[in-house]
């Protein structure tokens, strides 16, 4: 009794040290997302302008993903989320000393090299807990990055209504976050067990299956959507509901929040109605947030569109990372950096895909689009379980 006392509560100290872990990156990541306005005005860039500077985040995210699953490999997933923990902060404090657009298109590159970084040494230790758990707890652990971007979005809302600059923003948010690393880096797991070993010798590249490919594309039509939302939800406030400066990021706040609150709900869901139901649904609630943005361009409808799209996304990455960590072909880091150099994919097309239209027509008809795209989720969802049985 005391053995299996003392084991359950090291996996719990390693699931809350995880999760720890997911929140720093949540909060990395909301915290640049809500000051993108100030940066496109500081700089005087066009939406075109903007949506090709921010390119630059999801490149440096693939340049990045062929090593995430070597390097995994040959350091282990500790080492690696420790690194990148510590310096996808550091790249955030240098984004406001950028004084012309190739210089903050450079910080982009390298800030989205350590958040992928940061993003599959988690996942990795978060299959390797829900494996060792021995039933579906990856959602919790997404909950606290989406509660952590909640929180970011929230700040970087004070901050922007209070006209603080984004330096002291910044530098706030890597103060925190080095404590967060001081107190509970040593509590993560120390090394890779069970299938994470079995495949230690991999090849540098590994061609995804189709059951990988399945689950890249329903991540990607999801994070296009999720990526449109951090990224040009407070320009859409901006332009095109014309919110007051004080309301510009409440649509990125609202969809942080349902999103952080569908995914602590999320495991219970999955165990209780099925991976494929909750996908199909997913990719209906996210398409009509977006289309009630687009059609009712109002303070309160668009907020009511944000809270929709937020429970849309809130729990397809958590159950398709979780699946890839299955995956019978492949071990879960370099299932797991396939499917999201798949799904980044759509991080590397929808920011200048939704700046060019905007640019040459109107960010309503950009977000048409996304909402489309979102659609896809549930056309792809009713194709996994031929797939799933045929792996």
């Amino acid at each position: 009794m005391n053995i299996s006392l003392s084991v359950n509560n090291r996996l719990r100290i390693h699931r809350i040290a995880v999760g720890i872990f997911f929140f720093i990156a949540g909060i990395t990541s909301s915290s640049w997302a809500s000051r993108i306005p100030d940066i496109k005005t500081k700089l005087d860039l066009s939406n075109a302008a903007l949506g090709g500077v921010l390119f630059a985040l999801p490149v440096g995210q693939l340049i990045s993903l062929p090593l995430s699953g070597w390097l995994i490999s040959r350091f282990g997933s500790r080492q690696l989320l420790i690194a990148a923990s510590i310096f996808f902060p550091l790249t955030l404090i240098l984004i406001p000393f950028a004084a012309a657009t190739w210089q903050l298109i450079i910080i982009l590159l390298f800030f989205g090299m350590w958040a992928n970084l940061c993003n599959i040494s988690m996942n990795t230790q978060a299959v390797e807990i829900e494996a060792l758990y021995g039933r579906s707890i990856m959602a919790s652990f997404h909950g606290l990055w989406s509660l952590a971007g909640f929180c970011g979005a929230a700040i970087g809302n004070f901050f922007v209504s209070n006209s603080v600059s984004p330096l002291i923003h910044f530098a706030s948010i890597g103060f925190l976050v080095s404590v967060l690393i001081i107190s509970f880096y040593r509590y993560t797991l120390p090394v890779n067990t069970g299938a994470l070993n079995k495949e230690s010798k991999q090849k540098f590249f590994v061609k995804p299956d189709s059951y990988v490919w399945l689950l890249g594309l329903i991540a990607f039509c999801c994070m296009i959507c999720e990526g449109s939302m951090a990224d040009w939800s407070g320009v859409y406030f901006q332009n095109v509901v014309k919110a007051p400066e004080k309301f510009i990021t409440l649509g990125y706040v609202s969809f942080m929040a349902t999103m952080a609150t569908g995914r602590f709900l999320g495991d219970w869901m999955i165990t209780r109605f099925g991976v494929k139901k909750i996908l199909k649904f997913s990719g209906s609630l996210i398409a009509s947030g977006l289309l009630i943005m687009i059609l009712f361009p109002y303070l309160q409808a668009a907020v009511a569109g944000c809270l929709l799209v937020g429970v849309g996304v809130s729990c397809v990455v958590p159950m398709v990372y979780g699946l890839a960590g299955k995956s019978k072909t492949m071990s879960p880091q370099f299932a797991l950096a396939s499917v999201s150099t798949i799904s980044f994919v759509g991080f590397l097309l929808g920011p200048p895909v939704i700046g060019f239209i905007a640019q040459v027509s109107s960010l309503r008809w950009s977000f048409a689009l996304i909402a489309l795209l979102g659609f896809g989720t549930t056309l792809l969802a009713g194709k996994l379980k031929t797939i799933t049985e045929e792996s």
